[in-house]
């Protein structure tokens, strides 16, 4: 009986330690999320521009991208015909993937190995029977998705013309309408530039660059060290103005996380900027651990704010669009005080010193307090306009503007017709005769609903895609629960071993003799 025991406590400590040492194999997709980067192969060579991909990052990439599409090849790394390929696959992903791509924003161009087993299921799903393989789409469409090829009305596509990069150019080409070229550099051959002056549309990508202003925005005030006593508390009041009204859902909640955690960092009645912040953990080098819009923003680059020339448009650009998102969202009972933490902000915050004095003089000539979302609106609309005027006089003289977006009044006719009462009046001037209630109503549809549109539809299209899929995410969920070999072995000895113990245990009680008790 002894000897059993013994050996029944050797077996579970096994078993112990073989859990143990197998934890890290048991759902190894836990807790990992995906950065999109440029990964820098072996010194000398080239940089990869399209984004490796697996299993575990899959589904979040194509789901976070601002990418109206995606082509993700599907290879194998002992194919000689894939290595071949991929230098004509990066000769394309230069155009469109990573931080300093060409034309960024359009096309996001990934890679999958199928040859690491972690991405079986994933190859299957797309039925992949040959290397390398292509397919194009819309980036939310390749989330918890597949491609089959007896589904016609897929809205994935496999791409059966892309064997070189010249090849697969003109299939995209031909796919968008576009005339892209191998050779194209940056702010060359771009079509949408223009369109952001005249296609109301295009707001909705502007979301994005609302998130790269945000992120900037924050890592100046990081770097340049801002956060001192006395500005300490009108970064919490612009901070609780964007947990409540950002336009981005990842950008409210790394506000709020930034905030539970602002007194920690930030001790209202103990930190001065002259104590170190390391020695406690607190001050402008602990907040630098918090993404305020999360790990993969900022991303490099701009897309409704992207100028033609690499100094113009950008952070500003992202900036007023951020303002007047926030704006647009208020409540009336709110509109005072999200007017003064504005101006607050930018005066204490805005690293531009001519910028930021001339943006707080604007402020200081308001008399009367608002009382409604539309004061507010309206104010930041015509101090825009004003901010417009004064530098497209400077930038004329200088020749410093954006040749494709010189200064202008805002809304053109082209994108809002009847914010104008007088249609003959020459919108070029500053007499113009604004119906103001029309301005009102195309701002709050502008930066409102249409700045989100595009958030909007992926959403609820990922919704009813998780939906449609719900068995296959309950069979990934159990991943976590799948035990190794050496593990299930010693459980089964185990469990026989305490059967045998217990047959072993009733029999000894049978054999007992009853105790008498003596009285």
């Amino acid at each position: 009986m002894p000897s059993l025991f013994n050996l029944l406590i050797l077996l579970l400590t096994f078993l112990s330690s073989s859990l143990s040492s197998s934890a890290l194999l048991i759902n190894p997709a836990a807790g990992s999320r995906s950065l999109l980067r440029v990964i820098n192969t072996a010194a000398g060579n080239q940089p990869d521009f399209a984004v490796d991909l697996d299993a575990n990052n899959f589904d979040s990439v194509l789901k976070d991208t601002p990418a109206t599409y995606a082509i993700v090849e599907f290879f194998a790394r002992w194919c000689p015909a894939c290595r071949n390929y991929k230098p004509q696959y990066e000769k394309v992903a230069r155009l469109f993937s990573g931080g300093n791509a060409v034309h960024p924003g359009i096309i996001l161009m990934a890679r999958v190995d199928c040859a690491n087993k972690i991405n079986t299921k994933l190859c299957d799903k797309f039925s992949v029977t040959h290397y390398p393989a292509l397919y194009w789409g819309p980036p939310f469409k390749f989330v918890g998705g597949g491609w089959d090829s007896k589904n016609e009305k897929s809205e994935i596509r496999p791409i059966d013309d892309g064997r070189t990069a010249d090849r697969l150019l003109k299939w995209i080409n031909t796919q968008l309408g576009s005339s892209y070229s191998l050779e194209d550099e940056k702010y060359e051959n771009d079509a949408l530039l223009h369109s952001n002056v005249s296609d109301p549309d295009q707001i909705a990508r502007a979301v994005y660059d609302v998130e790269e202003a945000t992120s900037t925005a924050f890592d100046i005030i990081l770097e340049h060290k801002m956060i001192k006593p006395d500005t300490r508390a009108t970064l919490i009041k612009f901070m609780q103005l964007m947990v409540a009204h950002h336009p981005s859902l990842r950008c409210r909640k790394g506000s709020a996380d930034i905030l539970v955690n602002f007194d920690d960092l930030y001790p209202s009645n103990k930190w001065t900027p002259n104590k170190k912040e390391s020695a406690n953990g607190t001050g402008h080098g602990a907040l630098a651990k918090f993404d305020i819009c999360g790990k993969d923003v900022p991303r490099g680059y701009w897309m409704f704010c992207r100028g033609s020339k690499n100094d113009t448009r950008g952070f500003s650009c992202g900036l007023w669009v951020l303002l007047h998102s926030l704006s647009v969202r208020v409540e009336d009972g709110e509109s005072q005080m999200a007017f003064t933490t504005t101006c607050e902000f930018i005066h204490q915050f805005f690293v531009c010193e001519e910028c930021r004095q001339h943006f707080y003089n604007m402020c200081s000539r308001v008399s009367t307090p608002f009382s409604s979302t539309r004061d507010f609106v309206l104010w930041l609309w015509a101090a825009h306009n004003e901010v417009n005027e004064r530098l497209k006089k400077t930038e004329a003289s200088l020749k410093t503007g954006d040749p494709k977006f010189p200064k202008t009044i805002w809304p053109s006719k082209q994108l809002c017709p009847s914010c104008y009462a007088n249609q003959n009046k020459n919108e070029e001037t500053s007499s113009i005769d604004w119906d103001r209630n029309e301005v009102f109503k195309f701002l709050n549809t502008y930066y409102g609903k249409m700045l989100v549109s595009l958030y909007e539809k992926k959403d609820k299209d990922h919704t009813q895609i998780k939906s449609n899929a719900v068995s296959e995410d309950v069979l990934q969920s159990t991943n976590a629960l799948v035990v190794p070999v050496g593990a299930a072995f010693a459980i089964a000895v185990a469990s026989c071993l305490f059967g045998a113990l217990a047959c072993f245990w009733r029999s000894q009680q049978k054999n007992r003799k009853p105790r008498r008790n003596w009285s």
